[in-house]
């Protein structure tokens, strides 16, 4: 008897988890205004289930849109692990960027989603700020980034690039973290930056 509320739960977590991926990529695709009882049906559930686990359009907008970055922000962890943290940290903001330029309407949705009970972007700027951290951290153990700049800063960098990133060519945001990758370079450091 206790096997049937494992497999609920099971069942449960996999439908989550369907929808999550199928808003990302519907919302991405066709625009965020699509049905959620379209995304229901093409994750293979019920429009009850979509309820069930996001009673709003903006629950199910929100919780896709973190999915996404969390799954974008835990690319750092596993870069560093391979590369040096330079060589890292480019091929992190390139991914971060491109998944910003893709996702660019996503913005001005969850600033709706704000009205409802949560803030949406304290969850992505935890994510983010933990990416960047990381990359940080080992670049200050492999010697390959500057470790004077505190990660605060440098997530205002990214966040600036991300946001001239929706008026940009991709030519030009690989050119802005061209520079932004200059001014973390050991290397290129002529005065120290202070908190």
């Amino acid at each position: 008897m206790s096997a049937t509320p494992r497999r609920t739960r099971s069942d449960a977590l996999k439908n989550r988890k369907r929808l999550l991926e199928v808003a990302a990529r519907v919302f991405a695709e066709k625009g965020l205004d699509t049905a959620p009882a379209a995304i229901a049906k093409e994750a293979g559930v019920g429009v009850g289930t979509l309820y069930r686990h996001f009673p709003t359009r903006e629950a199910l907008l929100v919780a896709a849109h973190h999915r996404q970055l969390s799954l974008v922000c835990d690319t750092a962890t596993d870069l560093v692990a391979r590369y040096t943290a330079a060589e890292a940290s480019r091929m992190w903001l390139e991914h971060f960027l491109d998944y910003s330029m893709a996702n660019s309407d996503m913005c001005t949705a969850l600033n709706a989603a704000i009205a409802s009970d949560a803030d949406p972007f304290a969850h992505a700027h935890a994510l983010l700020s933990g990416a960047v951290t990381t990359l940080l951290d080992a670049g200050a153990q492999d010697g390959s980034l500057r470790t004077d700049i505190a990660s605060g800063d440098a997530l205002l960098l990214v966040g600036g690039i991300a946001t001239a990133a929706q008026h940009a060519t991709r030519e030009q945001v690989h050119r802005l973290i061209g520079l932004l990758m200059d001014a973390l370079s050991p290397w290129n450091c002529s005065s120290s930056v202070s908190d």
